[in-house]
């Protein structure tokens, strides 16, 4: 099977968030299991690799598309300011075309395109319109992935031209949204299947709360909306293999976690004795992720015999309160404002209980890399973290983290307060993560279940 894996960010060449991460990874997936495999990207100012293509995995080619009155400037999506690229329409909807004619001059004739976000929802429009006589494409389908729904990519009505559509489409049943026009409704209405990056985010985003005004659209496709849970690389994300933790570990090896929590807690300074929970977050700072919920119980959070760790940067608001806090408990709490990716990986293997309190969370990789550095998740119940935490009976030993439902502060607190209480259990403790360390979240299952879905609509073309 031929397979045109089309995403705006892609690992190792660029990256701004969890989509660069599944788009490298995904691919290499898909090959280990037989698929001919390639990959297209814009090629922005911040790609570094040499010539017009590359390579990843044992044999995917990445193509980079080339424009520099488009992609050679800083930032991939906004400026050094925070702000939107004025071309970001032409910008995209020239990737989308042409990456079609791309394929054409290179002959590869793809089963299935596998689109991505809203960067990339033209792709289907273009081949049920402007490419619908192109003998080239009359057996390729498409799916299209949502990572997250609320990011549209809508623009004003006088931009229309840009996206070389028929003014027909700019309606109720194709691209119009709220006056507007989304791309990422144009994937919706043209793909021939849509996946959701987790089975309950799938849900949700049919429901008004989620849905972003598209949960008409999702609910009249229900019966080719898929939820396909995201997996983790264990290249990557492996505490007896990680090269930037203080000392590999495993399961079968606990003690040597312990020594991780000993030495970030002396990095940080920090005076929290090694028999108090350790507690981590690492996310960006937005009331998306739950940090106001996290702000408002941080203080008395930190009066508890624990230690505390923050990592990540966003909103002034959220960064002033956890500074504050940090300031009022120097001794057990690190706030640290900033992005590191090597302090990460220090703090998913040194703390014991890893937090996640986000108001919705369509897949979330925290909580996956949590379990495989034997890190208990606390969460809220939604979406990607619904489908893979589950509450743990201190009773029964059944479950493998702790979770609240409702968005408020008391009930976050609740959640850790179980946490650490069970912590405190160091039999029920060990034996507990112990057996988060048996998990295996790795791409090859969601690799089989992408080709399961491929091989579906691929059969409704005879």
């Amino acid at each position: 099977m031929k397979i045109l894996f089309l995403s705006s960010e892609v690992v190792p060449f660029v990256k701004t968030g969890g989509l660069a991460d599944v788009a490298g990874a995904l691919p290499i997936a898909l090959e280990h299991q037989g698929a001919d495999v390639r990959i297209a990207l814009p090629r922005y100012k911040e790609i570094k690799a040499e010539g017009n293509t590359a390579q990843i995995g044992k044999g995917i080619k990445v193509y980079f598309i080339e424009n520099d009155a488009l992609y050679n400037k800083d930032g991939i999506y906004v400026d050094g300011n925070g702000i939107d690229h004025p071309d970001n329409l032409e910008r995209f909807a020239y990737y989308c075309q042409e990456v079609l004619e791309l394929v054409k001059r290179e002959g590869f004739k793809p089963d299935v395109i596998h689109c991505n976000d809203w960067q990339t929802g033209l792709v289907p429009v273009y081949l049920k319109t402007l490419y619908k006589g192109d003998d080239f494409f009359k057996d390729t389908k498409t799916v299209f992935t949502v990572h997250n729904l609320a990011y549209t990519g809508s623009f004003d009505e006088n931009q229309w031209a840009k996206t070389g559509l028929d003014k027909s489409l700019f309606s109720i049943d194709g691209l119009e949204y709220y006056g507007r026009f989304s791309l990422l409704k144009g994937g919706l209405v043209f793909s021939d299947a849509i996946t959701a990056v987790s089975p309950t985010y799938a849900k949700e985003i049919q429901t008004k709360e989620f849905g972003c005004g598209m949960e008409g659209i999702l609910k009249s496709r229900v019966d080719s909306l898929y939820g396909v849970l995201n997996g983790i690389d264990y290249d990557i994300w492996d505490p007896s293999t990680d090269r930037v933790i203080y000392k590999n570990y495993s399961a079968a090896d606990v003690e040597s976690k312990y020594i991780n929590k000993e030495m970030l807690l002396k990095e940080l300074g920090l005076q929290t004795s090694i028999d108090s929970p350790l507690i981590g977050t690492v996310g960006r700072l937005a009331e998306q992720k739950g940090y106001d919920i996290l702000a408002d119980i941080v203080d008395t959070l930190c009066e508890m015999d624990i230690g505390f760790i923050l990592l990540g940067s966003g909103e002034q608001r959220y960064q002033r309160i956890f500074e504050k806090v940090a300031k009022k408990h120097p001794s057990n709490t690190s706030v640290n404002l900033i992005f590191d990716a090597d302090l990460a990986q220090k703090i998913y293997a040194a703390c014991d209980i890893f937090l996640m309190p986000s108001r919705y969370e369509p897949c979330g990789l925290g909580q996956l890399i949590s379990f495989k550095y034997l890190t208990v998740p606390v969460v809220r119940k939604t979406g990607g973290l619904a489908d893979t935490v589950i509450e743990y009976s201190h009773e029964t030993g059944e479950g493998n983290g702790f979770l609240f439902n409702d968005c408020k502060p008391e009930h976050l607190l609740s959640a850790i307060r179980k946490a650490v209480s069970v912590y405190k259990d160091k039999p029920s403790w060990l034996k507990l993560i112990r057996k988060i360390a048996t998990y295996d979240f790795s791409w090859d299952e969601s690799a089989r279940k992408y080709l399961e879905i491929y091989d579906k609509i691929l059969d409704t073309r005879y």
